[in-house]
């Protein structure tokens, strides 16, 4: 069984919780189901398309619910609004979480390959996928923004000389083509079930990161390239926690000052240059894909689709890329069309490319939502492997205790995917009120957007209604 993320355990656990929101909506449905093993057998006796205009329509509803009962000085209080705490100045704790960092890469190359060869009884196994990917990325977008302390890579990155070349200028398109690249990757390849390969790929990834840094520096590297950093980078503006990476110009006052500056969710992905220009609008739109891509490719109407593909030629391993990036453009195109059409509906002279950047930033708060939805249950099922592998690395545990979440879960990730799109609808409205004088004017240009971010919701609703199923023909 694949117990990667975006797999059995965590997507089904998603579907159970739309079912419940479905529920207390329409009173018309019906779900049954407790543990985490069974909640994949979840069922519906609505029609689908029913269910799915019903999460669209929510989407829909707070928009206009947003739109009617703010202004723009209400949405000046909660943005301005902060709370400082006074943080100790010493720099023995960054010391101390980077030494953290490069122990934990230098651990997981080692167990990988030294430890036991069950996926589930291999710590480095656990650790990326459990500990980090899943436990650690969430900590970003609901605390705060770590990684430019605990990146491993940079750390290493900053004993080593650099020839300070300059990078042409492509934008951040090498971080697009990197985190397709990396999803690809991980869909593919069996991570999760061989140790070594994973130790491989860390080791991969490692040498072209460093050889990067050296040859452009750290700085431009991991500013620029790395498309790992820029997935940490997006989501720890959704934190409520301010950090010197992620503060806007309201909290760089209370940084500066030497206290810790706590705000409202999401205000962070107001900041006006937070995405700099098209390719970085492209990249966000990656993020927000590669989870649509990761659960689309265990439906079974994948299976379907893909089956005559294969059965004509098409090698299953180029099929898998190349869905990958036609579903990347097309997300891209849909979302660079709303931009084109909030010209028309705002009666702006403002360019589309600026709108798109502008309007890309809510973007992060629903793959920060899908995140959530998709791997807390994942998380908290495999934690008590995790701790129990760490006690022992280098031995198989004799048990798995794998935790059995119970049937109120399901209500969970429900409200992370829902809380995760009204707080895009939110800051949507608050940078609409910010572009334009008039507040129709403003109204009026989110009107394409939210058409699009119905059409993703809508679709990430169809994707976690399908049964669950391995990854056909790999």
């Amino acid at each position: 069984m694949d117990w990667r993320p975006g797999r059995v355990l965590a997507r089904s656990a998603s579907a159970g919780g739309w079912v419940v929101a479905f529920l207390v909506v329409t009173g018309s449905g019906r779900a049954h189901g407790g543990s985490l093993g069974a909640a994949a057998r979840e069922s519906v006796t609505v029609p689908t398309w029913l269910f799915l205009l019903t999460g669209g329509a929510a989407v829909g509803a707070s928009f206009l619910l947003a739109s009617f009962v703010t202004d723009r000085r209400l949405i000046d209080a909660l943005h301005d609004w902060q709370v400082a705490i006074p943080v100790p100045r010493s720099g023995l704790p960054i010391a101390l979480v980077r030494i953290v960092g490069v122990l934990g890469l230098v651990g997981i190359v080692a167990i990988g390959y030294l430890g036991p060869t069950q996926g589930l009884g291999n710590l480095a196994v656990l650790a990326v996928w459990v500990g980090w990917w899943a436990g650690y990325t969430a900590t970003t977008y609901l605390l705060g923004g770590t990684w430019h302390v605990l990146n491993p890579w940079r750390t290493i990155a900053t004993w080593l000389p650099s020839l300070d070349r300059s990078l042409p200028n492509v934008g951040a398109w090498p971080s697009v083509v990197g985190l397709l690249t990396l999803i690809w990757i991980e869909v593919v390849s069996p991570l999760a079930d061989a140790p070594a390969l994973l130790s491989t790929v860390v080791l991969g990834y490692s040498a072209v990161t460093l050889g990067g840094a050296v040859v452009f520096s750290s700085e431009t590297w991991f500013e620029r390239v790395d498309p790992v950093t820029r997935v940490f980078h997006y989501y720890g503006h959704v934190a409520p926690i301010a950090t010197g990476q992620t503060a806007t110009a309201t909290d760089r006052a209370t940084l500066e000052g030497g206290r810790l500056s706590v705000r409202g969710p999401g205000i962070g992905l107001t900041r006006a240059n937070l995405v700099g220009d098209t390719s970085e609008v492209a990249f966000v739109v990656a993020l927000l894909w590669s989870t649509t891509y990761d659960g689309f490719v265990t439906t079974p109407a994948w299976r379907a689709m893909a089956r005559p593909l294969v059965e004509v030629g098409i090698p299953a391993h180029l099929l898998y890329p190349l869905v990958l990036v036609a579903g990347f453009v097309f997300f891209l195109a849909i979302y660079r069309l709303a931009a084109q059409y909030a010209r028309q509906t705002g009666e702006t002279y403002t360019s589309a490319r600026t709108l798109a950047r502008r309007f890309a930033p809510p973007l992060v708060a629903i793959a920060a939502g899908y995140h959530l939805a998709h791997y807390l249950g994942y998380f908290l099922s495999l934690v008590p492997v995790l701790v129990t592998v760490l006690g022992s690395p280098l031995s198989a545990p004799a048990t798995v205790p794998v935790l059995s979440l119970p049937g109120w879960f399901g209500a969970v990730p429900v409200a992370s995917v829902l809380a995760g799109h009204l707080l895009a609808i939110w800051i949507a409205h608050a940078t609409a009120f910010e572009l334009f004088p008039g507040r129709l004017q403003a109204i009026r240009s989110q009107y394409p957007f939210i058409a699009v971010m119905v059409l993703y919701t809508m679709t990430s609703l169809w994707i976690v209604t399908q049964p669950s199923i391995q990854p056909p023909f790999l």
